[in-house]
């Protein structure tokens, strides 16, 4: 077996440099790769200039690597190939990354994260054994790529179910809505054009049967004048309440499912090999799913005003007292306009 050599300092600031890049690209793969993971790849020529960059494309299109690979034709003999996920080693509907780059030439390997599914795993051993430098990055980036766009379907991989998002916009001291139920709007426009945002980037947006007949809401993902983006998730109201035919969030795309069952578990069953679910409203719908301990993240929407009464973000989660609350970790925060967001993932046990 090839053994890795030590790269020089220089060139090793600047793999990391690009692994940051192809992780921020691969990005643009979300709500776009699902069954396949959401890859960035980035192609080094000899001279450590960028002459590939590729995501992955929609299932049956190209892998990032092919992508980028595809892009930087010639000029990537020789170079070298910084990905985000160790480069598949099975044929599907593609043929396997790992021969695509020795076809390509490239002469070193960079990855951030094994690929831990059994079927496709192997890419390195047998870029290694054809006499390519194959490198795993760094501790630091490692963790940058798990918990970037690779988490939802790593997680999907690792646990067998789709990784969970609880999203809501509360006040600050937590209320949804006030005492007569209005709840319009309690976070401004930065906050719901991020929301439609992140409503692209996912596989199924879920509410429950309460806010489906309070809200009749549509669950699309919206640009700022309404009209509805090219990237749409999947809509899904769960409860055992039938929906009605007219109800917005059916829609006209057939991109609708009633998952008529009031288990958290039973639900995600329900969506098939998805990877990624928001779980959008209401409260008791939220707190359904942190007593079943299937929230992963949470995203919060913080506006800063206060009502001193009205509905909580969260009702019936399972907790009794302190020592079991459910905690978690700042991983991403940021202010859209007036507001806070906050990006939190579950703290291990």
């Amino acid at each position: 077996m090839t053994m890795t050599h030590a790269p020089d300092g220089g060139r090793r600031r600047r793999e990391r440099e690009v692994l940051a890049d192809a992780i921020a690209l691969s990005r643009s793969a979300l709500g776009v790769s699902t069954p396949n993971p959401p890859v960035g790849a980035v192609v080094l020529d000899t001279a450590g200039e960028v002459v590939g960059r590729g995501a992955t494309e929609a299932p049956g299109g190209r892998h990032a690597e092919v992508v980028a690979l595809d892009e930087a034709g010639e000029r990537a003999r020789g170079g070298t190939l910084v990905v985000t996920l160790e480069p598949c080693d099975h044929r599907g509907r593609t043929g396997p990354c790992s021969a695509r780059a020795l076809a390509a030439g490239v002469a070193r390997v960079v990855y951030a994260v094994r690929d831990p599914n059994p079927l496709a795993a192997g890419g390195a051993e047998t870029l290694r054994r054809a006499g390519v430098d194959v490198a795993l990055a760094d501790d630091d980036e490692v963790a940058a790529a798990e918990q970037g766009p690779l988490r939802a379907w790593l997680h999907r991989q690792r646990s067998g179910r789709p990784y969970v998002t609880w999203k809501y916009a509360a006040t600050l001291d937590g209320r949804v809505a006030a005492a007569d139920g209005s709840s319009r709007w309690i976070t401004g426009p930065e906050s719901r054009h991020h929301v439609h945002g992140r409503r692209q980037e996912i596989d199924v947006v879920v509410v429950g049967s309460g806010t489906r007949a309070a809200d009749d809401p549509s669950l699309t993902a919206r640009s700022d004048d309404g009209a509805p983006t090219d990237r749409q998730p999947l809509r899904a109201v769960m409860g055992l309440t039938p929906v009605p035919p007219d109800a917005a969030v059916r829609g006209s795309d057939g991109r609708f499912r009633h998952l008529a069952t009031r288990d958290p578990a039973e639900a995600l069953a329900m969506l098939g090999d998805v990877q990624h679910v928001l779980v959008e409203g209401g409260p008791r719908l939220a707190g359904a799913f942190l007593a079943a301990g299937l929230v992963d993240e949470v995203e919060a929407y913080l506006a800063p005003i206060v009502l001193g009464g009205g509905r909580s973000a969260v009702e019936e989660a399972g907790v009794g007292t302190m020592i079991d609350a459910h905690g978690f970790e700042v991983r991403e925060s940021a202010t859209l306009g007036r507001d806070v967001y906050l990006r939190m993932t579950r703290r291990p046990a």
